[in-house]
């Protein structure tokens, strides 16, 4: 019996999905090499064996979507097929149907199963990996299953280029904008009347880092956000707020620290708690992120970018050393 054939339309252009010189669909060759891929200029088909071919298709048409008529990068491409790795029917964390939050990468599902497995977690990696966004979700699932009786979000008010007495209004104004991302990603898991009954009777609590100290934390699901801007002692502070009946996400990007001096606390306290049980700490990076496509290219771009100056820097060191040595 031939092998069914099944036929993609594009909505960009066949180069820019698959990339000059057809990159990746070597890569699909590479993941699928049963099927067998013909390019047409707005359209690609697929014969082949069913699961593969399917999964070919929809992969295929992620990486239009993604694409957004201009080029994706390798990164991207190899995110998505990994998060084939991760079953569509694997239980949502909250919501139904398309409305649903649920892992999409694998680093993301590990990410997922340690906030399970463990007291406190750390998520560590670059912006659009969903690191807030995934806690956020669980901390909502946990408050609906009765797991917790309320839920706290807390990220440091470090001034990154700016200067809060510079910035207008009055103290809760000022702090307002540090804590909008929080507010966001809430407002997509519950409704903004939901979130404002639950506000004022102190189930949901947002407030600066500064606002924790003294307290201790029971029967609650803590989020920690930007946790790269907390000093070793604001984190020490944090962790320790911890009550009976809590559970604990810190997120951060390690490589976007807005501290004088630079001496993060995320940073410290994966070498200080890296061997405590009942503490995780989860990496992901750009393949985990779930942003436009374009996303990753520019993380990748930068961390390419860092590397080169890395390399500069050292070798500058390295002639002035042997030259300071010939002139002795």
């Amino acid at each position: 019996m031939p092998d069914e054939t099944s036929q993609v339309d594009l909505a960009h252009d066949a180069v820019r999905v698959l990339g000059p010189g057809d990159h990746h669909l070597r890569r699909l060759e590479r993941q699928w090499p049963a099927l067998r891929f013909s390019v047409a200029l707005r359209s690609i088909a697929i014969a082949g064996p069913d699961p593969e071919r399917s999964e070919a298709a929809a992969l295929i048409r992620q990486i239009d979507a993604e694409s957004g008529g201009g080029t994706i990068s390798d990164a991207t491409v190899n995110r998505l097929i990994a998060s084939l790795t991760i079953p569509a029917t694997a239980p949502a964390i909250i919501g139904e149907g398309s409305a649903s939050v649920r892992p999409k990468t694998v680093g993301q599902n590990r990410y997922v199963k340690a906030i399970d497995d463990n007291v406190i977690v750390f998520g560590v990696g670059p912006a659009g990996t969903g690191k807030t966004y995934l806690a956020m979700a669980k901390a909502v699932a946990a408050l609906h299953s009765n797991e917790v009786s309320r839920i706290v979000l807390t990220r440091p008010a470090v001034e990154a280029g700016e200067r809060l007495g510079f910035l207008p209004g009055g103290l809760a104004e000022k702090i307002d904008p540090y804590l909008r991302p929080l507010y966001d990603a809430l407002a997509e898991m519950m409704s903004p009347e939901a979130v404002q009954k639950l506000t004022d009777l102190g189930v949901i609590e947002v407030a600066p880092l500064a606002y924790m100290r003294g307290r201790t934390l029971n029967n609650a699901f803590v989020i920690l956000d930007e946790a790269q801007n907390t000093t070793p002692e604001q984190m020490k502070m944090f962790l320790t707020r911890l009550g009976f009946g809590s559970r604990m996400v810190v997120t951060g990007d390690a490589s976007q620290v807005d501290l004088p001096g630079g001496r993060s606390g995320l940073r410290d306290a994966e070498q200080v708690l890296a061997d405590v049980a009942d503490i995780a700490f989860v990496h992901l990076d750009s393949d985990d992120v779930v942003r436009h496509g374009l996303v990753s290219a520019i993380i990748e771009a930068y961390e390419e970018h860092d590397e080169q100056q890395t390399v500069t820097v050292t070798a500058r060191r390295v002639r002035a050393e042997e030259g300071e040595h010939h002139e002795r």
